[in-house]
């Protein structure tokens, strides 16, 4: 017969692991392919592509690092680069309404591409949605440049 405190002690052990979304989705890869399509997507906009230099390559790799630590992986973006300051970095260019719709399309078509299972999928979408409003900085919308 088990003790109050035995039983308890059975319980106790049955904790239930938590796995991150970055590992749920599986990692480095999803992550690297997922901004690969998305700048794919942004290189084919004539309202986003003047806002980034000729070479995307850089600005791929901060994204790609950046998704991946805020979803749970490695936090080499923060190591590398600081706090992501994301409206301060996102200042210099002008993200009126265009811009941001223009950049979710972007973002939406290169998640529907390869979707995560639910509820990640929805998780994502709502960050995306959050993180592309959150850069406006202003009202006006005149092409977003």
């Amino acid at each position: 017969m088990l003790s109050a405190n035995q039983g308890h002690r059975t319980s106790v052990v049955r904790v239930r692991e938590e796995v991150t979304l970055y590992e749920a989705v599986g990692g480095e890869p999803y992550f690297s392919a997922l901004v690969e399509r998305f700048y794919g997507e942004v290189a084919a906009d004539d309202l986003l592509r003047p806002m980034y230099p000729r070479d995307l390559s850089g600005a791929e790799e901060r994204l790609r690092l950046f998704l991946m630590q805020y979803w749970g992986g490695p936090t080499t973006y923060s190591d590398e680069r600081g706090h992501p300051r994301l409206r301060m970095r996102h200042n210099p260019y002008r993200v009126d309404l265009a811009a941001r719709d223009a950049w979710l399309r972007c973002m939406i078509t290169a998640l529907e591409a390869d979707p995560p299972a639910e509820p990640m999928r929805s998780a994502m979408i709502e960050y995306f949605v959050r993180s592309a409003d959150f850069m406006r900085n202003t009202e006006e919308s005149d092409g977003g440049v």
